[in-house]
């Protein structure tokens, strides 16, 4: 699409940066942005016949911690060696002068995104629901079967007290973005805390690890080609990953129609399925899921706040920003529900 309006890349200063620094940048330059996403603004530039993808945080006050260039750029610079769906980043610029912001540009890669529903060119594929995610769930479980050592990534996080910090932190997020009185988010604020699972492993943990942001061939739904959006990535209890995707599956009490927040709809498997193929791939435990759920519904419920708070603060002109503040509250109520499951 074109880009939105007020998201436009000051184009004087960063082309001559990308020509003096990216290989490839050369022949005549478009910029198009983009359709999905609500975070980070990501854009395709095509130089003559050369496409790549430059990622950037979104305008507007960021929460500490958010939106981390720098850190998909750490990841995406090794992590293909060892995971095939990684897109390779190709160069990391930290200069406020060029966009404002951080950004990085990554190899341009091309498939097909699981959004809402089930993709038009999978309609009459036979099980494809299933082999999707099973394909999936593969996928999550060679990501947390990557021997971080091995590509480098050992100092990606510190995964010693993990989900404690990660608690910490978006406690803190929550209350920085909180527009409003919202009972179900301070149980889980209180709660969560007072019963931390010890990990069975340690691996990279994505963050948002959802179809979403993972890319298919039209020709094959057995495997996953490409996955994105790794700001949030690091070390840490795997589980969590799984969690963060279940949060994201179709659910009884979510009304996904109503939802800004790309939740799946139509027929799928249960996330019984889910986890008992998680489970076979990589011999895990799963009696603590109850847990690791609510705390997902907690985190997602806060990244739509800070979404809803972006919009009410004025710091974007995107209308399906304002639909957040009901996103938040339905998952914060979704998460006292599942950690009601664990007692």
């Amino acid at each position: 699409m074109d880009t939105r309006p007020g998201e436009e890349l000051p184009l004087e200063s960063l082309e001559p940066y990308l020509r003096q620094n990216l290989p490839g940048a050369e022949g005549a330059l478009s910029v198009t942005q983009f359709r999905g996403g609500h975070a980070n603004l990501t854009y395709e530039l095509t130089f003559g016949h050369r496409a790549f993808v430059l990622r950037r945080p979104p305008f507007g006050t960021i929460a500490p911690g958010a939106h981390d260039m720098r850190r998909e750029y750490q990841v995406l610079s090794r992590l293909p060696e060892a995971f095939a769906p990684a897109p390779r980043a190709l160069l990391l610029c930290t200069d406020p002068q060029v966009i404002g912001a951080d950004f990085v540009v990554m190899e341009r890669r091309y498939g097909t995104v699981v959004r809402y529903a089930l993709p038009e060119v999978f309609q009459g594929t036979s099980d494809v629901q299933y082999r999707l995610t099973d394909a999936l769930m593969r996928a999550t479980a060679d990501l947390h079967r990557v021997d971080v050592d091995a590509v480098g990534l050992a100092d990606l996080g510190k995964p010693t007290g993990f989900a404690a910090r990660q608690l910490r932190g978006w406690t803190k997020r929550w209350e920085l973005s909180r527009t409003e009185a919202n009972a179900d988010m301070d149980m889980l604020v209180r709660e969560l805390p007072r019963d931390i699972p010890e990990p069975q492993a340690v691996s990279i943990v994505h963050g948002d690890l959802k179809f979403d942001n993972c890319q298919f061939q039209p020709e094959n739904p057995d495997r996953v080609t490409s996955v994105f959006d790794w700001d949030m990535a690091t070390l840490g209890d795997p589980l969590v990953d799984l969690a963060g995707t279940l949060s994201f599956w179709p659910e009884p009490t979510i009304d996904a129609g109503a939802m800004p927040i790309p939740l799946l709809r139509g027929y799928w498997p249960d996330k019984a399925y889910l986890k008992a193929r998680y489970a076979e791939y990589t011999g895990y435990d799963l009696g603590r899921m109850p847990w690791y759920e609510a705390f997902a519904c907690l985190k997602t419920a806060v990244i739509a706040q800070q979404l809803y708070r972006r919009y009410v603060d004025g710091g974007t002109q995107d209308e399906r920003m304002g639909k957040f503040g009901d996103a938040a509250r339905a998952f914060a109520a979704l998460g006292v529900q599942k950690l009601g499951q664990g007692r």
